[in-house]
């Protein structure tokens, strides 16, 4: 605690004697002094705005992705509506049509967590060999967590799983009778 006031106290003083020094006004000086401490605030909220920014993008993104598998969904469910005539006419239950349905758009969600989770690995794989290379600072050193790999896999088997929800359950309820005579 002592140091943050010590360092205050510096910079006061600075600025009393570059404003001695220059001849101005308290309020008007054509300088600024900053502490660490204050960088590292500013530093801080410029951080806070970026992390923003990139929720954004993210909750944008998994929300033009859910509707994509929605509507690969419901495409395939009309594309299949004579299989799932067939299916239940054989005894399949709602219930063993809609987990298929829903298998299959997590399935779908998964492929598009792999694809990301491999493009953003790359990416900031990428930036790592960039600055050690280009600009010789050997203090950044990319990690990837399992545990948060595994994390990232599951989340979009089950936002995929959740997008296709709807197209499973109209699979589900389809009527073998009117399915079978679906062309």
């Amino acid at each position: 605690m002592e140091e943050k006031g010590q360092a205050k106290q510096v910079a006061e003083r600075i600025e009393k004697k570059m404003r001695k020094e220059r001849d101005e006004e308290e309020g008007e000086e054509s300088f600024a002094v900053s502490t660490s401490e204050q960088i590292l605030e500013t530093f801080g909220s410029i951080l806070d705005v970026v992390s923003a920014i990139l929720i954004g993008i993210a909750a944008i993104s998994l929300l033009v992705g859910g509707i994509g598998i929605m509507n690969t969904m419901y495409t395939s469910v009309l594309e299949r509506t004579k299989e799932i005539g067939t299916m239940k006419a054989i005894g399949a239950r709602n219930k063993d049509i809609l987990l298929i349905f829903l298998f299959e758009s997590g399935l779908i969600g998964l492929i598009g967590g792999i694809i990301g989770l491999t493009i953003g690995m790359g990416i900031s794989k990428a930036v790592e060999y960039a600055i050690v290379n280009f600009y010789s600072i050997a203090l950044l050193k990319i990690t990837f967590d399992p545990l948060l790999i595994i994390g990232v896999l599951a989340f979009s088997f089950i936002v995929g799983s959740f997008a296709g929800v709807l197209p499973a359950i109209q699979a589900s309820r389809l009527k073998p009778v009117d399915a079978l005579r679906h062309e």
